[in-house]
């Protein structure tokens, strides 16, 4: 991996916000939406989500480049701006974050506990998204990869699970355990061959919430469960591409974008370099990222990322640059 800014301009990515107006379709981008859930609190989480595509892209540049072509990530502040993006068949790729607060924003009064310091005065940004998502699901050529809160907010969407506030944050790197239907999946089941036991795998956690699954979360739909209470639902598949049987609609409840201290150490590095974030703030983090990821627990959260992230954004980055790159007949 090169060390990168996706603040700097390359041949083969661009990263952009949109503030107010959206970047026109151009010829040879290939366009992804970022669903920022953050509501503007620090974080790591976003940034790493970028960089997560950027490598993606990277790992396409030649192709890129022959077509005089790039990828281009435009960031949609969901929850701060409502800022939600249409589903048109411009965007192959959306990808939501992790964020802070309660999952229903009507409980984001900035002073309890769970609200993290959020107040969200009304939640005039769900109903849009919810028919993103409807209209995602209905368009077999759009993807969805959604972390942490988006992944709650997708289980509210869709019914399958309730949140349900911990009475411990959950951090650190906990087991997690794949369901006999994801052991047998056309992608997992290289995740579960992978894994010592083909069932238990490792986690980078950091949540308030539980969502517990409901009886509408069926085997087919529910793929990963938090070792420790079997009723916590942390992945789930609501669509899938027919031709690969990669996830085209995937929820996981933890962060396969923290994937290494490399990773992690950069967008840090970064984030303090263009003064967005206070020292005290970098340098706990920092220290927090080499206390966490040693030897074989660095290792396990590499393989997560893997295969509950990097490869599906991988997947559906390459199908879309294939499709809308290929000369006209």
């Amino acid at each position: 991996m090169l060390r990168k800014d996706i603040h700097e301009s390359y041949d083969f990515f661009e990263y952009t916000i949109a503030n107010g107006t959206v970047p026109a379709p151009s010829v040879g981008v290939v366009d992804i939406a970022l669903l920022d859930m953050h509501h503007g609190w620090p974080n790591v989480g976003h940034d790493s989500l970028v960089h997560a595509i950027m490598d993606v892209a990277e790992e396409a540049r030649e192709t890129l480049r022959s077509a005089d072509a790039k990828i281009r990530v435009i960031s949609f502040d969901v929850r701060g701006k409502n800022l939600v993006p249409e589903c048109d068949g411009r965007f192959a790729l959306y990808v939501g974050t992790g964020g802070p607060g309660h999952l229903d924003p009507r409980q984001n009064d900035g002073i309890s506990q769970f609200s993290q310091g959020i107040r969200e005065n009304d939640a005039a940004w769900e109903a849009p998204l919810f028919r993103l998502f409807d209209a995602i699901l209905a368009r077999p050529d759009a993807a969805l990869v959604s972390v942490c809160h988006s992944f709650g907010l997708m289980c509210r969407w869709s019914g399958v699970a309730d949140p349900v506030l911990r009475q411990e944050k959950s951090s650190g790197v906990p087991l997690n355990t794949l369901s006999e239907t994801a052991a047998h999946h056309p992608w997992f089941s290289q995740f579960a061959r992978k894994l010592p036991d083909q069932r238990h795998f490792r986690v980078v956690d950091n949540r308030l919430f539980d969502l517990i699954a409901n009886d509408t979360c069926s085997d087919e739909v529910c793929l990963s469960f938090e070792t420790e209470n079997r009723g916590a639902l942390t992945m789930l598949e609501l669509a899938r591409d027919s031709a690969s049987g990669m996830p085209r609609i995937l929820g996981v409840n933890h962060h396969p974008e923290i994937i290494d201290r490399e990773h992690v150490l950069a967008v840090l590095d970064e984030k303090q370099h263009h003064h967005t974030v206070t020292d005290a703030w970098y340098e706990e983090r920092v220290r927090m990222m080499r206390d966490l990821f040693q030897g074989e627990t660095e290792r396990q959260s590499r393989l997560t990322s893997e295969y509950t992230l990097l490869g599906p954004i991988r997947h559906h980055v390459q199908r879309a640059v294939a499709e809308r790159l290929q000369p006209v007949a």
